[in-house]
């Protein structure tokens, strides 16, 4: 079972076990490439949410980040350099899910990409590439794909890791109770009470909260933990 990615603070930002990591914001610091931070995942999620990086998310500035950079930039009229001062983080599409201490923080437009990218892939008991998902496996994928973020491998355990809202907003999971008792299923909230998920009749799809199945099967909203 994996484990999930380590410390969040304050801010929001993830961390990891790097000496340069720190608590400052995304544009306190110029980004280029060769550097490891935490404002580097950041960056990476906004980019993978506007188009420009295929490559999963991490806290390493490499070649692949600074071409997809200098792709941004081009495509934002910037001076196409590689190298993400202000001007350039001003422009980038983020969108953090929680300020909360403890809470991961992660673009939600590039998590909500990445989940509707794979609508249609078939259900797979077991499956957690794009070839087929069960449940878990296709939240495990989308959150490391899109933030980074290592999910356990079971709902029951993304669902004892969790950390409960009254009421889910985009990004967070909702949990269901389908054939066993307690969380047994779950999927990512998108808004408008629907929820992308991988269903065993249906594969990857969205459903609504509403429906008459899903909302007399629904036990609650959490947000990622670390």
């Amino acid at each position: 079972m994996k484990k999930f990615i380590a410390a969040i603070t304050v801010a929001g930002v993830l961390l990891s076990s790097s000496p340069m990591m720190g608590q400052a914001a995304l544009g306190d610091r110029v980004l280029k490439q060769g550097m490891q931070h935490s404002d580097v995942t950041q960056l990476k999620q906004a980019l993978k949410a506007s188009g420009h990086l295929k490559k999963p998310v991490s806290n390493y500035f490499n070649y692949d980040t600074k071409v997809a950079v200098m792709a941004f930039q081009k495509s934002k009229g910037l001076k196409a350099d590689g190298i993400v001062g202000k001007q350039t983080i001003a422009k980038l599409p983020i969108h953090k899910s929680s300020n909360v201490k403890g809470v991961s923080s992660f673009n939600v437009n590039a998590l909500v990409a990445e989940a509707k990218k794979h609508a249609s892939v078939p259900y797979k008991w077991g499956g957690t590439t794009p070839r087929g998902f069960d449940c878990s496996g296709f939240l495990g994928y989308v959150f490391e794909q899109s933030a980074g973020v290592q999910l356990p491998r079971t709902v029951d355990a993304i669902y004892q890791k969790g950390q409960k809202v009254a009421k889910p907003a985009v990004g967070d999971l909702v949990f269901f109770e389908t054939y066993k008792k307690g969380a047994s299923h779950a999927g990512i909230y998108l808004g408008n009470n629907q929820f992308i998920h991988s269903s065993s009749s249906k594969g990857v799809s969205i459903a609504s909260l509403n429906s008459s199945y899903w909302k007399t099967r629904y036990i609650g909203a959490k947000k990622v933990t670390h």
